[in-house]
């Protein structure tokens, strides 16, 4: 049994035994935790040689293809609305990956634990690649964003499936440099991103964008069948905790197991959010009844979500809860679920307005403004490493890294939010960007390892979706509330330049600024620098709040790590 402190607010089970594992409970700064070793943990098998590099690399490389399809759309973007027509609705070329990405990460993660890692692993792949092939092959832009959304559903799969394996794959001691290893391939998609697209957009079709992932997530998925155990990680030992796979395979049992309300209410709850602050002050006003009516729909319906979990939860039945009620209850949870959600603002936004200021500001193409970015984007996995090394060589508490890696996004967002309104680039941008970089790249991995810690085991697969989840969200509501402030900024000083005053006729303006032919007035393009600063403001705030959040975490007893 789990060891419980005598509040009953906060239950921490340890993932492994022996000194190793006492020390690691102390880098978090768990007080009262006792290491005391799950059943679940006892019989997960660790696969070695071949098979475990592998599997490594199915990981890596899906991890990096489903990461990548963010920022190499962001800057094919302008090519796909130039040769499909509609400019007003390039944005929901990436949002609507992002809903399906968002939607079913928390399910699949909770699918994968009765219907097995791989089997899940697979049906998101094999969605990734279709759908892939499926927006490549598209006619009409409403044909891509459809596309584009089911893409998402098997990329936000993958990405639950692969940060649970990775959990699984290797021992507890060994989580930290592992998990952060394979957090670099994530970064570095992250960094050629923006370079592959805006090659692409410039060399060839903008269909090779979605074409690519096609032959290497096969590979991947060949690979993952052929090296995955069928009933990984537990393959070599059967318990009452991992029964044996039932002859039906979707069986009575099975079925009574999934929350399906619990992930009806997560995934409507979940779209509606986000498509209401995608939406807000761009198609429509932030008082429209479709921003209102979607966000009074999207509270009522977390508000049932968590009253069902609460139920589910404490029932203590067969069905086994989307999101378990214990989550709210502890402290150390909340803390990194809020860290999560306010580092996806700086951290995926920052790729979004960077390439689109040197693109519409300085005139530059899509490959040279992905080349610019490299300070930023590079500093990420580069930082990733560092901070794992803090955390484990030299002992420092990671409350106190993820604070000095928000303090390095407060002082690198706010030197980018207040360049100078200048026609040419200024030198100093490349070293702000490191800055910022460097304080999003410190917190990018770790907040993902600590997620295991601070819940029982029997959550793994659940907590780790949720933080995924919960970063994704963030960096939709964060964008969301900076395109607002621009918006609004660039509605009261251009007005003469706009025929209308509704969002259709500004995303115009602002993407035909790609367009040489149509070059803005140089007063216009001051206006639209201004616009980006005060946006990137916007997430200063945003890693200022990671502060308090990360307090959360505060324990009276310093522990290091050893």
């Amino acid at each position: 049994m789990p060891h419980v402190n005598e509040d009953g607010a906060h239950r921490v089970v340890c993932l492994a035994t022996g000194a190793n594992s006492a020390q690691r409970l102390k880098s978090l700064d768990l007080e009262n935790a006792t290491p005391i070793p799950s059943h679940n943990q006892r019989n997960i098998v660790y696969v070695h040689g071949q098979r475990f590099w592998s599997i490594t690399a199915v990981m890596s490389i899906l991890m990096f293809l489903v990461f990548l399809e963010i920022p190499i759309v962001i800057t094919g973007a302008v090519a796909i609305t130039d040769s499909l027509g509609g400019p007003g609705s390039a944005n929901w070329i990436v949002t609507s990956y992002l809903l399906g990405y968002i939607g079913v990460i928390v399910i699949f993660a909770k699918l994968s634990d009765i219907l097995g890692r791989k089997f899940m692993l697979l049906v998101s792949a094999a969605f990734f690649i279709i759908f892939s092939a499926a927006c490549g092959a598209s006619q009409t832009l409403v044909q891509v964003i459809v596309f584009r959304a089911f893409q998402g559903i098997g990329g936000g799969g993958c990405y639950s499936i692969c940060t649970i394996i990775m959990m699984e794959v290797v021992p507890p001691e060994k989580y930290t440099k592992y998990v952060s290893y394979i957090n670099i391939t994530s970064a570095l998609s992250l960094l050629s991103g923006p370079i592959i697209g805006g090659a692409i957009a410039a060399r060839t079709t903008w269909r090779w964008i979605f074409l690519i992932n096609v032959p290497i997530a096969t590979i991947a998925f060949i690979v993952a069948l052929v090296s995955i155990p069928n009933r990984f990680p537990y393959h070599g030992s059967l318990s009452h905790d991992q029964p044996e796979k039932p002859k039906h395979f979707v069986s009575k049992e099975i079925l009574s197991r999934v929350d399906i309300l619990g992930a009806v209410l997560l995934l409507f709850s979940t779209v509606g959010l986000t498509a209401a602050f995608e939406e807000a002050d761009s198609l429509f006003p932030w008082k429209s009844p479709y921003v209102i009516t979607l966000l009074t729909a999207s509270g009522i319906l977390y508000l049932v979500l968590a009253i069902w979990e609460r139920h589910v939860t404490l029932a203590e039945k067969v069905t086994e809860p989307i999101l378990p009620w214990r989550f709210f209850l502890n402290r150390r949870m909340i803390s990194i679920l809020l860290d999560q959600f306010l580092l996806g603002g700086p951290t995926l936004i920052g790729m979004f307005i960077l390439p689109q200021r040197f693109q519409i500001v300085y005139g530059l193409s899509g490959l040279d403004a992905g080349v610019r970015l490299i300070p930023f984007s590079f500093a990420i996995p580069v930082a990733t490493i560092f901070a794992a090394g803090l955390a484990g060589k030299k002992k420092i508490p990671l409350m106190y890294i993820f604070m000095s890696g928000a303090c390095l996004q407060v002082v690198g967002f706010a030197l980018l939010g207040t360049l100078p309104l200048t026609p040419g680039i200024p030198a100093r941008i490349y070293g702000y960007e490191l800055i910022a970089g460097w304080g999003c790249g410190m917190n990018f991995s770790l907040l993902t390892i600590a997620l295991p810690l601070v819940n029982e085991n029997r959550d793994r697969a659940t907590s780790m979706a949720a933080g995924a989840q919960f970063r994704l969200m963030g960096s939709t509501i964060v964008l969301s509330i900076s395109t607002s402030v621009f918006n609004s900024y660039l509605r009261l000083h251009l007005n003469d330049a706009l025929a209308s005053a509704d969002g259709t006729d500004l995303n115009s303006l602002v993407y035909a600024m790609h367009n040489p032919a149509e070059a803005a007035s140089e007063q216009i393009r001051f206006t639209l620098a201004e616009g980006y600063n005060r946006q990137t403001l916007v997430l200063c705030v945003a890693a200022a709040l990671q502060v308090p959040a990360s307090l959360l975490l505060w324990n009276k007893k310093a522990h290091l790590v050893a």
